[in-house]
């Protein structure tokens, strides 16, 4: 099974919207769906803190601050 990773951070708008983006996607497609908030872990805050948020696809970055959900949904296949 495929697998979605959200890297978010509490209070992030944009996060939210990538949030509801996915979630629309899942509904559709079947996918293992995470969120990781980076807040307080010091290695997320250097590899995402400016870019949040950021979504991995397997373990490969594909989308930051903006999730494009046809994309995403191509993406899954």
């Amino acid at each position: 099974m495929r697998r979605v990773v959200l890297y978010s951070r509490p209070g992030c708008h944009l996060c939210d919207v990538a949030r509801e983006r996915i979630r629309a996607v899942r509904a559709r497609r079947a996918f293992a769906f995470e969120e990781v908030s980076i807040e307080g872990d010091e290695a997320l805050e250097l590899a995402y803190g400016l870019r949040v948020p950021v979504v991995t696809v397997d373990g490969e970055e594909r989308f930051e601050v903006e999730v494009d959900a046809a994309a995403l949904e191509a993406l899954l296949g």
